[in-house]
């Protein structure tokens, strides 16, 4: 309830109060969706740099495995993790892209 008010502004006696949320271009956050529009970018960007070191993992297990079978094994379920990974989050921004666009709602989402 606290989140949910801090991101809308509130008119009490006349008065609007405002969450202490900004936009990057200066302008208050109203509403919820604007918050989500606000973390959208920082979310994908932190979960690619996440995958990278997936990635940078599983080669190193691949490469530290010495040719023992479990830890190869091992080392191809991270780097087969970290693939699908990248997948759902392009399939993901791809989904809100076209419904965006499908309903109207501008493209100013992420």
């Amino acid at each position: 309830m606290i989140g949910v008010l801090l991101a809308q502004c509130v008119t009490v006696s006349g008065q609007q109060i405002c969450g202490p949320a900004k936009q990057f271009n200066g302008t208050a956050i109203q509403t919820p969706a604007d918050v989500v529009n606000q973390v959208m970018p920082f979310a994908y960007g932190l979960s690619l740099v996440i995958l990278l070191f997936v990635f940078i993992w599983g080669g190193f297990d691949l490469i530290l495995s010495r040719g023992a079978p479990e830890k190869i094994k091992t080392a191809k379920a991270k780097i087969t993790s970290g693939i699908i990974g990248v997948i759902l989050l392009a399939v993901a921004y791809l989904i809100v892209q076209v419904a965006s666009r499908i309903f109207g709602l501008g493209t100013e989402i992420f």
